[in-house]
C-alpha cells in the first residue's frame, strides 16, 4: 500500500484548549508542533455517505497516521487538532477509526482569507 500511496511528512498541532482574548473571544492553544508521517487519501464511497449528513463544505480527505488525534469534543474538552501538509492546514473533524497505535481521520482543508 505504501508504494502506491507513500507516506509523506506532515506537522501535527495538538489542541491544548483555549485562552480568552479581546472581546471574550476564545483563542485556540496548541502543544508544540510535532513532525509525523501520514498517508493522505480521498474519501471512499462509504466515507462520503458517512459525512453526507454532517453539512460539511469544502475539501475533505482521509488521513492514516500513527498515534491518536481528535476532532472537537466539547464534553471531553479535547480536539480541534491540525495537520499541516506543506502550505495546507487540515482540521481533524473526527477519527473514523481509532486504534491503540494508529488512527484514520476525517480532515477538512482550512481556507484562510
Amino acid at each position: 500500500m505504501s508504494r502506491i500511496n507513500p507516506f509523506i511528512p506532515a506537522v501535527v498541532r495538538v489542541s491544548d484548549g483555549f485562552t480568552i482574548g479581546a472581546g471574550r473571544k476564545q483563542i485556540p492553544k496548541y502543544l508544540p508542533d510535532k513532525t509525523i508521517s501520514i498517508q493522505l487519501q480521498p474519501l471512499s464511497p462509504g466515507d462520503l455517505r458517512h459525512v453526507d449528513g454532517m453539512n460539511l463544505q469544502g475539501l475533505l480527505k482521509s488521513i492514516h497516521v500513527d498515534g491518536n488525534y481528535y476532532g472537537v469534543n466539547r464534553e471531553k474538552a479535547i480536539g480541534g487538532d491540525l495537520i499541516i501538509i506543506g502550505s495546507e492546514t487540515w482540521l481533524v473533524i473526527e477519527p473514523m477509526e481509532l486504534w491503540p497505535d494508529w488512527c484514520r481521520l476525517l480532515v477538512q482543508l482550512q481556507v484562510t482569507p
